[in-house]
């Protein structure tokens, strides 16, 4: 049972929204202090953001006889959780394709690329530039590109291309943490817009910018003592959910 942000009888704070240096302070203070693995962090994230997905996007709505998914990745930990997200989706029986243009050499990153492999996730050798078969394809993207470590105006090919290929797009795009292109936080007018986002830990400060129609928190797993100490006055989760709606 997770603990409540808030004891009984006190007025209720407002949910925290997280600087860089907030969300990498929580992120050093779990894998440091509370022996959190960087493995484990990115199977939570990326079985939440499945999750988040499945509820959004449950099956029997999806607009296309095969329930296809795009999930696009980058080479950081953003891209990781983006393709455990792919590989839950798979169990959740969708059928997700991924696009992972710069593989990382980091063998963590490497032993989550094989599983998705050894499950028959395809795997895009490129990204159609003619927008309307990526309508035509998918159901949804999955924008796992980017992230917290990105700033925006030091991002390069391919993702420029990506990116400006997913500005175009006609179906909804879940982006994971920080939509891709945005200050984690100021935002970002030349990003993405995502339809749903999805924060992973506590929503960053450019969530305030968000505009979509769903906001998802995964946080849940965060020790009390840590929520305290950072003040993040998460919200409840409903029942044994690992989401939350904002």
């Amino acid at each position: 049972m997770s603990c409540p942000s808030t004891q009984s009888g006190e007025q209720i704070e407002p949910l925290r929204y997280l600087s860089r240096l907030e969300a990498e302070a929580i992120e050093k203070e779990l894998l440091e202090d509370y022996k959190f693995g960087r493995q484990q962090l990115i199977e939570i994230w990326g079985h939440a953001s499945a999750m988040a997905v499945t509820k959004v996007f449950p099956l029997p709505s999806l607009p296309r006889k095969q329930p296809t998914v795009l999930v696009v990745c980058g080479p950081h930990q953003n891209g990781a959780i983006g393709l455990v997200c792919a590989r839950h989706l798979r169990v959740f029986e969708y059928e997700p394709t991924i696009f992972y243009p710069k593989r990382s050499p980091n063998s963590l990153y490497r032993d989550f690329t094989t599983q998705c492999e050894k499950m028959d996730i395809p795997f895009l050798s490129y990204l159609p530039t003619e927008v309307q078969l990526i309508n035509d394809a998918y159901n949804v993207v999955i924008d796992a590109i980017l992230g917290v470590d990105a700033e925006p105006g030091e991002v390069k090919e391919p993702y420029t291309s990506i990116l400006a290929t997913l500005k175009q797009i006609q179906i909804p795009i879940v982006s994971l943490d920080v939509p891709s292109g945005w200050d984690v936080e100021m935002g970002n007018s030349e990003g993405i817009s995502p339809d749903v986002l999805v924060s992973l830990a506590a929503p960053k400060q450019c969530a305030t910018r968000f505009l979509g129609r769903h906001h998802f928190l995964a946080g849940r797993f965060l020790p009390y003592d840590v929520q305290k100490k950072f003040e993040l006055n998460l919200p409840e989760y409903p029942g044994t959910e690992c989401v939350v709606s904002l």
